[in-house]
């Protein structure tokens, strides 16, 4: 009997956490073109946290994160992080490493 084929990965999960600093304007860009992007290129397959960091202090800390609106991929990993309102896209997809995707 033959062995079984290598099993073929699964497409990753990928964990997300946008750190905002309550609704000024680069936050709310922020917070729309994350879904956007997520909708469009990761439908299914992402887990997208919203942090307001006027609310959860603490969490914004332990991430060591000192600026707003940030972007931290958590998974897959390297972790990796961009600062911005995340309005150009080809950082974005650069940054989630989804930039080989249609």
């Amino acid at each position: 009997m033959d062995p079984s084929p290598p099993a073929v990965p699964a497409e990753p999960l990928y964990v997300l956490r946008l750190y905002v600093a309550g609704a000024t304007p680069n936050s709310t860009r922020a917070v729309r073109n994350i879904k956007e992007i997520c909708e469009q290129y990761l439908a299914g397959r992402y887990v997208l946290r919203i942090i307001d960091m006027y609310q959860q202090p603490q969490l914004a800390g332990e991430e060591q994160i000192i600026a707003a609106p940030t972007l931290v991929r958590q998974q897959p990993l390297p972790r990796r992080q961009l600062i911005g309102d995340l309005s150009n896209r080809a950082t974005v997809l650069a940054v989630l490493g989804i930039d080989h995707l249609p």
